[in-house]
């Protein structure tokens, strides 16, 4: 038995996600990560927990099976014990290491298996007590959903990389010609100092100049950009090109308390930060009051994933006996949502193209420049905006 397992709060800040869904942040987490840490003591593995899930998902399609509102509420309080030990193995697999490629696909492949399972008797279990033919094309359309939530996951995270990987590639080219240093992507600082973001946000929400950050179709800027985001020191930079540098000093210290030494040295540098996001957060102000509401409880703005679904459809529709009810709703909302995701992604591909261009037309002009030195420290650049 392991005797090394830090504290609670330690626990949390190792196993929980910095943004998470919001049933398993207040659902599950609670209950997961204390279980979490006792099972760490143990010598349970992250692909027993996995087995485990899968098991208990099995019961509850069993009990789905029966058609029977009893049976239903006995599958849903099942079905959820399943979906706590699903997002325990990969807490357990944080907290002590042992995680490993075969037990992501395991864990991913499992819950395919569960959701299949459980939407094929759920609707069965229905179908039998009702005579109702819709229960037949509601089980295909559960297990469709469930499918195409993935994959468009898994295509929108392949069509970032994309972006990313082209834009990087443009960086290395300039950096080689003119010593320039590496670049961020907002996304990723956001990500990572969720503290900091969620400042930058309410101050943009309310009007404040945090940084000079123009909108997609601007004039280029020569004023000096102050505040948390300032704009690249030389180089090429396309639109929504900022450079992360210095905070004030009462903020720099807080910043190192929020995200640690690494993350503090990585705001020191004035490396080109790309935001792709622009002209949505452009398009809806309104977005970024609601997101940093939610990120203040680690609560992601996907308000409607995959997770949600499932937990829509096999537990508040069977503990409310609304099976087809709360299906349709809980299938339309999903969709909703990830037209909204297509949407988004849509529009960072604009600013995607814009920086590229922007790349293309300062190509020449770099060759000819002589090199650019950086602005002295604590002194801000002049801001490169498309």
């Amino acid at each position: 038995m392991r005797s090394d397992i830090p504290p609670l709060s330690e626990v949390r800040r190792i196993t929980q996600k910095k943004r998470d869904a919001w049933w398993t942040v207040l659902l599950v987490d609670p209950v997961a990560t204390p279980l979490v840490r006792l099972t760490a003591r143990t010598r349970i593995t992250p692909n027993q927990i996995t087995w485990g899930a899968l098991l208990l998902g099995l019961g509850s399609a069993a009990c789905f099976a029966m058609g029977d509102w009893r049976w239903l509420v006995a599958g849903a309080v099942v079905y959820h014990l399943s979906f706590i030990l699903d997002c325990m193995d990969g807490k357990t697999a944080r907290l002590t290491g042992t995680g490993s490629v075969f037990g992501a696909w395991l864990d991913y492949i499992f819950d395919r298996v569960r959701v299949m399972f459980c939407a094929v008797a759920l609707m069965a279990g229905q179908y039998q007590r009702t005579e109702d033919i819709r229960y037949v094309w509601l089980a295909a359309a559960v297990i469709f959903l469930d499918g195409l939530r993935y994959i468009n996951s898994l295509e929108i995270f392949k069509t970032r990389h994309t972006m990313r990987k082209q834009i990087k590639g443009r960086i290395r080219a300039a950096r080689r010609a003119e010593n320039q240093v590496e670049l961020a992507f907002m996304e990723d600082l956001l990500r990572d100092n969720p503290e900091a973001d969620v400042e930058q946000d309410l101050r943009r929400a309310h009007g404040e100049t945090v940084g000079t950050v123009s909108e997609p179709h601007a004039v280029p800027s020569t004023a000096p950009a102050t505040g948390t985001v300032q704009a690249a020191a030389g180089g090429v930079a396309g639109p929504g090109t900022y450079a992360a540098s210095d905070r004030a000093e009462p903020a720099e210290e807080q910043l190192s308390e929020q995200v640690g030494e690494q993350d503090r040295e990585t705001a020191r540098s004035r490396r080109p930060v790309i935001d792709l996001h622009q002209e949505f957060r452009h398009r809806f102000p309104w977005y970024l009051r609601m997101r940093s509401f939610l990120l203040r409880h680690r609560i992601r703005t996907h308000l409607i994933s995959g997770i949600e679904f499932q937990m829509g459809v096999f537990i508040v529709g069977p503990l409310l006996d609304q099976v087809l009810a709360v299906t349709l709703v809980s299938g339309v909302l999903l969709l909703v949502f990830e037209l909204a995701i297509v949407y988004k992604l849509l529009l960072s591909t604009r600013d995607f193209a814009r920086t590229i261009d922007a790349f293309d037309r300062e190509a020449p002009a770099v060759e000819t420049l002589p090199h650019v030195t950086e602005a002295p420290q604590g002194e801000a650049s002049p801001a490169v905006v498309a």
